[in-house]
């Protein structure tokens, strides 16, 4: 029978001085634990477990319009994810022939003003929800796929001139990494639209295996396709792309990263306050639509 030991707990002069904490002398975990010793310390009584357990105690706050207003948030963290991307294309991804183009100077502008366009609608397709299921999810897959296919604008062209061999791709290579992420980003957004694999055997997967559990692995693994694309470019463009023109300023990132969560909170706060407008015995809050709309729909 497979026994599991908790992990040993060591004193404050037994790790390096990096992990001390003010005054807290005993119960920090080993700096090298695996994985499984970091699930099975949530379960030990060490310095940091009532640290991690407390992040719960907001659940008792939780009603229909947190529930909304958490969606808000995320739809917030992914639209200003899809920025995130746009630096790094603008920065080593862009093909030779746009470098000088208005299209390169205004590539993060308008991918700032996508992640606007994606908090919006994204969270304007949770109201008609009940009413227009088909409708909400088209929004909040169009929400998504547009700044996926705006940030990847550099990629596609560089795609396209390498396409078949008949050009001599030189700068405009793509690295594998580059094929993997795309490849796993239209996987992505398959499996969010299609529901697969759970609508070709409803209950079979209801707890592993379900087309959400499968999208999350594949935007991770995406994510990590994309950030080793990203490295590869730097590395073999950085020298070439130094000799075009001087690179960007950290002040201007970072002014628009800054005007952008900015919009993106604004635009949340916004929604949150229509969610407050509307009663208490709106459907959108009670989880179904009014049992007069069921008998409706059946009859």
């Amino acid at each position: 029978m497979l026994s599991l030991k908790l992990p040993q707990l060591l004193r404050v002069h037994q790790v390096p001085r990096v992990f001390w904490e003010d005054s807290i002398v005993s119960g920090y975990r080993r700096p090298t634990s695996s994985a499984l010793d970091c699930v099975l310390s949530t379960f030990q009584m060490t310095n940091e477990t009532v640290n991690i357990w407390t992040h719960f105690l907001p659940t008792c706050a939780m009603s229909p319009r947190a529930r909304h207003i958490c969606y808000f948030l995320d739809y917030g963290a992914l639209s200003l994810y899809s920025l995130g991307c746009a630096f790094p294309y603008a920065a080593y991804s862009m093909p030779a022939s746009w470098l000088h183009s208005r299209l390169r100077q205004l590539f993060v502008p308008t991918a700032a003003l996508n992640s606007f366009l994606c908090t919006g609608l994204s969270c304007y397709s949770r109201f008609p929800e009940l009413e227009s299921p088909g409708l909400s999810k088209a929004l909040r897959t169009a929400a998504f796929a547009y700044p996926f296919l705006f940030d990847n604008l550099p990629l596609f062209y560089r795609l396209g001139l390498c396409w078949g061999g008949g050009h001599s791709c030189g700068q405009e290579a793509l690295s594998p990494s580059h094929g993997y992420h795309l490849l796993c980003a239209l996987l992505t957004g398959f499996l969010f639209a299609s529901h697969l694999p759970e609508r070709l055997a409803p209950g079979r997967f209801d707890y592993i295996g379900h087309s959400h559990q499968l999208f999350h692995i594949c935007a991770v693994l995406g994510t990590h396709f994309q950030l080793e694309a990203v490295l590869a470019d730097m590395g073999a463009r950085r020298a070439w792309l130094a000799a075009q023109e001087p690179p960007g300023g950290l002040v201007g990132t970072v002014a628009t990263l800054g005007l952008a969560v900015a919009g993106n909170l604004l635009i949340i706060a916004a929604f949150t306050a229509s969610l407050f407008r509307v009663p208490g015995t709106c459907p959108l809050l009670q989880g179904g639509p009014p049992e007069g709309g069921v008998l409706a729909k059946q009859q």
